[in-house]
């Protein structure tokens, strides 16, 4: 704007010169020079309020692809690029992770269970694939534990548990939840998991073979065994825990919380066409 106001007082010092001279002694567009912003109209004005209600309703965490979706689905006819322009003109920008990591694609079976789940991600049934793992969050007195298992039909995380030790109590509390709230067949399901000393624990298997769950485990040190729970805490780690600051495990608690509440029934899932892990789980329990 400086550059434009430049212009115009040299225009009227020396009007001689033509704007099109003015602006490339500037290095400035002629036709920015021209340009007159349009003001948005009510329909457009009503489009924006709403991509910023959705922005601000995911945390930040949608994309122009998502954004789409929930604009169509609120009987909104809006195409992918003009929902990006529009989402543009809001300077709104989803959250991403900053880097990729690099895993390693081997490893050994263990001893205690073979990897009978073998990246069979998708099943079509729910209740009869689980996932489970452990990660950690650190507060203001020390770390937070959580233990999360996640149906693999529907994406769903149905059970999970927060400690601050990591042992097999908690592994056992989130299985114990899981069962609780989804009440599955247990002799028809199947729980998968890495070789942590949590899962591979006697009490942890004892607790699985009392229940005649079949036990899987990823081979050792591979992450891409377990790709869709490693998957689900990086998004709630990228999406809404690495920008907080937690005063003690309580506060963790709560936000842990919020964000699975989020996670299960408003967080559209790119490999479920864009449904919610309830939504799946509806379509999938009607469909039965």
């Amino acid at each position: 704007q400086s550059k434009f106001k430049v212009i115009k007082a040299l225009k009227k010092a020396t009007p001689s010169y033509t704007v099109s001279e003015l602006c490339r002694a500037l290095e400035v567009s002629t036709s920015s020079y021209y340009y007159a912003p349009v003001a948005p109209n009510k329909s457009e004005q009503a489009l924006l309020a709403l991509i910023k209600s959705i922005a601000d309703d995911s945390g930040y965490t949608y994309g122009r692809r998502r954004v789409n979706v929930e604009l169509n689905a609120l009987n909104h006819t809006i195409g992918i690029y003009k929902t990006a322009a529009l989402m543009k003109k809001l300077n709104i920008k989803a959250i991403r992770p900053k880097k990729k990591h690099y895993y390693p694609n081997s490893g050994d079976e263990h001893k205690y269970a073979q990897n009978l789940l073998k990246r069979e991600f998708n099943p079509d049934s729910h209740n009869t694939h689980w996932v489970g793992d452990i990660t950690y969050i650190r507060n203001r007195q020390g770390w937070s534990y959580l233990a999360c298992v996640l149906d693999l039909s529907t994406r769903e995380v149905v059970g999970y548990a927060l400690s601050t030790s990591p042992n097999a109590e908690l592994a056992i509390a989130a299985l114990n939840n899981a069962i609780k709230r989804q009440q599955p067949v247990l002799n028809q399901l199947m729980f998968h998991s890495d070789q942590g000393c949590q899962y591979s624990a006697a009490s942890f298997r004892a607790r699985l073979s009392q229940l005649t769950i079949t036990q899987s485990m990823s081979r050792r040190g591979n992450c891409w065994d377990n790709a869709v729970m490693e998957r689900f805490f990086r998004s709630l780690k990228t999406e809404r825990l690495n920008r907080l600051s937690f005063i003690n495990h309580h506060s963790v608690i709560s936000e842990v919380d919020n964000y699975i509440q989020f996670y299960n029934y408003k967080r559209r899932h790119s490999t479920l066409n864009y449904m919610t892990p309830h939504q799946k789980y509806n379509e999938l329990k009607n469909a039965a």
